[in-house]
């Protein structure tokens, strides 16, 4: 495993596997979703341990901060260790909001609903 004492943090965030790709993890530096201590990061933003790290996207925000800096990627079990966790826990799905979900014949009426309701106005 290649450890080194400061590394990218596109190229950490993709190699602790918080990102898929590593052009994931740039655009999303570039997107603004990616904070080091606080400031918004550029991809080649050095991270050094010790630095906390917050990536926004997906399904939930993530707060890690650095204990190791690797640059290859490594499989999961040696990625656990390279951060320690502190995201905050996910909403339960009993309490996450569905958008877009109404009951049957709420809201506007269907193309076939209108032509029967002028039918019965007389039009």
């Amino acid at each position: 495993m290649a450890e080194v004492t400061h590394a990218r943090v596109d190229a950490w965030c993709w190699a602790v596997r918080l990102f898929a790709t590593r052009s994931a993890a740039g655009a999303a530096c570039r997107a603004g979703h990616v904070r080091v201590n606080g400031e918004r990061a550029k991809p080649a933003t050095m991270v050094v341990p010790g630095d906390e790290v917050h990536v926004r996207g997906g399904e939930r925000e993530r707060l890690v901060v650095v204990q190791r800096t690797i640059v290859k990627r490594v499989g999961a079990p040696v990625a656990v260790t390279c951060y320690l966790d502190r995201s905050p826990a996910p909403v339960p799905r009993e309490l996450a909001v569905v958008a877009g979900v109404r009951e049957r014949g709420a809201g506007r009426p269907t193309k076939r609903e209108r032509r029967q309701i002028e039918k019965l106005r007389g039009h």
